[in-house]
């Protein structure tokens, strides 16, 4: 896992060599953080502060969620300023599993539809 320096503002992400799938996986399969996948996929190629999520849990489990989708991979999160910006990282998850997220994702949205869920 490339390191972070002693810079407390400058995160630990995995290589796209070392992100795994499992990792991707048990990342992904969680609700909240499936959402915020969902989330990030419509907006696709922009920069999310945490804060632009609507999530049902507390701001401490929000960071948590956001920690596991960093550390397994699926986002890298950087500060600009004193915002931590949150970046999908599509490229890296498609090269490594092609049509993955695509298929979590289509998986997702039939659900919801099945269930009546937004």
């Amino acid at each position: 896992m490339t390191t972070a320096t002693t810079n407390p503002r400058v995160l630990a992400h995995p290589a796209r060599e070392e992100i795994r799938l499992e990792g991707v996986l048990h990342a992904l399969s969680d609700a909240v953080r499936l959402q915020i996948v969902r989330d990030m996929v419509r907006g696709e190629g922009q920069e999310f502060a945490c804060s632009a999520f609507v999530l049902p849990v507390t701001k401490s489990t929000t960071t948590h969620h956001f920690r596991v989708l960093r550390e397994s991979g699926v986002v890298r999160q950087l500060y600009r300023g004193t915002t931590k910006l949150n970046i999908l990282r599509r490229d890296d998850l498609d090269a490594l599993f092609p049509g993955l997220l695509d298929s979590i994702l289509a998986a997702t949205e039939a659900q919801s539809a099945r269930l009546g869920e937004p």
